[in-house]
């Protein structure tokens, strides 16, 4: 890595999908986002995570899980399975670039983007230290959840029903340690004062202790 903080865009093969990818001086880990249904890379909230966990140490990459053309076909939006094959092959490509192949990686999903973290998790065990939800709908991932090994935290906020219902009970499919962190008063996006804080905490105490 560079001797500097640094920000790179990139283009993630075999399809080019855009990146923004930043990193510390010396990162300690790499953390891969996987927004929700119709966001983006420019994610507010995604975006504002991945800052705090770079003044962390982290490095961090969002990248946009479909192409222009794919997204405006609302099904891709809310296909799993694509979207997860989208983000093993964010995985790989991390994997052959010399600067981030040693780094410990996790993966950081939010809403549908949290079913495609467990499942590519499933499918990379080798690859992926650790992953954290964040108001994730980690049910759609389904037949993938017995095979996730990795340490994974689902941060839900205690007034999103029926996502708490869902998370509670994806968690005791999950076959690795699986921790569940309910913010009280939060609704769906955490947008209410505090509510983010505390799910940016939380993911850098989850990633700092996994990342390793």
């Amino acid at each position: 890595m560079s001797a500097n903080p640094f920000a790179e865009s990139v283009l993630i093969p075999p399809l080019d999908l855009a990146g923004d990818l930043r990193a510390p001086a010396r990162p300690r880990g790499l953390v891969v986002f996987a927004h929700g249904s119709g966001s983006s890379r420019f994610s507010p909230r995604n975006r504002q995570v991945a800052e705090a966990l770079v003044a962390g140490g982290m490095a961090t990459l969002l990248f946009d899980l479909l192409t222009e053309e794919e997204a405006r076909d609302r099904a891709n939006v809310f296909d799993i399975d694509l979207l997860a094959e989208r983000l093993v092959q964010t995985v790989d490509w991390a994997k052959t670039r010399p600067d981030l192949a040693n780094l410990p990686l996790g993966l950081f999903g939010s809403s549908t983007g949290a079913a495609a973290a467990l499942k590519a998790a499933a499918e990379r065990p080798a690859a992926v230290a650790a992953v954290v939800s964040r108001g994730g709908r980690p049910d759609l991932a389904d037949e993938a959840l017995p095979r996730v090994t990795v340490p994974t935290l689902l941060i839900v906020g205690g007034d999103d029903e029926p996502v708490l219902t869902w998370n509670r009970e994806a968690q005791q499919q999950i076959a690795g340690p699986a921790e569940m962190a309910v913010i009280p008063g939060a609704t769906h996006l955490f947008e209410e004062p505090g509510a983010l804080d505390e799910v940016i905490r939380l993911a850098a105490v989850w990633f700092g202790d996994h990342l390793r």
